[in-house]
């Protein structure tokens, strides 16, 4: 998951203008001449493309192609054009509901879609696809240099509509099918209860940032009667991020009145995120790890400099920038990095990370107990229950 923040665009202008205005009008003289030259060789392909090629090439293809590949060429993984189905799909994820199966893909091997956990109650659940089950194939299409994006994309689609994933399970070193009927997915993205086995401590987990977990969050800790609870555990690991103002909204309830986040455009200019008013005060410990990232490191930056809660777990993902999601006109969009964030003491952390205040890693095969069940905590949860004790003596 990225940050996003939102620009409307109220130009309508077409695409090739665009890229033809951008590459003439925007440098003067000798650099003019190159440009032109520039353009020359890209008028010239699209000549050969209509004159050579031998299978016809609508205007709308060369055109959807040419925006694609100049963001491509950028390089960044976070930048990058959405056609209508895309960009469709990613307001979907935004908001929290789509048709799917139900699957989160971790972000650790992004050679591999490894699958971080099955939605509660979704056709992936059902099915009982686990925690490291790799996805092979989707519909018989290979995924071996497949990008998350797109391979989320196969799996999505009308509810009713049939999707096989083939699945490889490294516990049992055997390959199967499964054949999975897209739902209507709807994530819940905050979950509170009181941690089992200690009816004082309340547990709070947080999957993602969607635009309504400011709202849920809110819900959670009204439902709970938060202030009944002597402290807080927030659950923040293989939270990939999301929805920057989300972001803002949870932040407020852990740190008291102040900027939560400084964003930093290209220029320098800073646009400074306060806090809410609605900080909690309570003993808090929060659990991170090399999988929360993003929205997530936005909070757990924010409350590490603040020091109004110990961190625990292993370094955070480091993605430290913004996303901008620019309409384009026809359903489509481009999403194109626009910013990077800096922590309220002015600190980034991209591709650098969180160091937690206490270090400690899972056992090798040990899986986390997120939302847990029962008082069998891995590692890392039982510090972190000892550690916010500690601080309630």
């Amino acid at each position: 998951m990225q940050e996003w923040s939102w620009k409307k665009v109220a130009k309508n202008v077409g695409v090739l203008f665009i890229i033809f205005s951008v590459i003439v009008t925007s440098t003067l003289g000798v650099i003019v001449v190159a440009n032109l030259n520039n353009v020359g060789r890209f008028v010239h392909v699209v000549q050969l493309i209509r004159g050579d090629y031998l299978e016809n090439a609508t205007t709308n293809q060369l055109v959807e192609g040419a925006t694609k590949g100049i963001v491509e060429i950028l390089g960044d993984p976070y930048s990058t054009y959405m056609n209508a189905k895309e960009n469709a799909e990613l307001f979907q994820m935004i908001e929290g509901k789509f048709g799917g199966v139900g699957i989160v893909l971790s972000l650790k091997d992004p050679k591999k879609l490894v699958i971080l956990r099955s939605i509660k109650n979704s056709p992936a659940s059902k099915a009982g696809l686990d925690a490291g089950d790799v996805v092979s194939k989707i519909n018989d299409v290979d995924t071996s240099s497949m990008e998350q994006d797109k391979a989320v994309g196969l799996m999505r689609g009308d509810p009713g509509t049939i999707v096989n994933l083939t699945v490889y399970r490294e516990s049992t070193k055997k390959t199967f099918v499964v054949n999975l009927t897209r739902e209507n997915i709807t994530v819940p993205t905050v979950e509170g209860e009181a941690l089992p086995g200690h009816s004082d401590i309340a547990y709070l987990n947080i999957s993602q940032f969607a635009s309504d977990t400011g709202t849920e969050l809110k819900d959670t800790l009204n439902t709970m009667n938060i202030k009944s609870f002597k402290g807080i555990i927030l659950d923040m690991r293989y939270n990939h991020g999301g929805e920057l103002n989300a972001a803002v909204q949870v932040a407020s309830y852990f740190i008291p009145d102040g900027p939560a986040v400084y964003i930093v455009d290209k220029k320098n200019n800073v646009d400074t995120k306060m806090t809410e008013g609605t900080y909690l005060g309570m003993p808090m410990v929060v659990l991170v790890n090399e999988e929360s990232a993003s929205a997530a490191e936005i909070v757990a930056g924010a409350i590490k400099d603040k020091g109004t809660a110990s961190l625990v777990g292993v370094k955070t993902f480091g993605k430290g920038i913004v996303q901008t999601i620019f309409p384009l006109g026809g359903g489509t969009s481009v999403k194109l990095t626009t910013a990077k964030y800096l922590t309220p003491n002015k600190v980034s952390i991209h591709k650098i990370g969180i160091t937690p205040d206490v270090v400690v890693e899972l056992t090798k095969g040990q899986p986390a107990t997120i939302s847990p069940t029962d008082t069998n905590f891995d590692n890392q949860l039982q510090k972190a229950l000892q550690t916010l004790q500690g601080k309630l003596k």
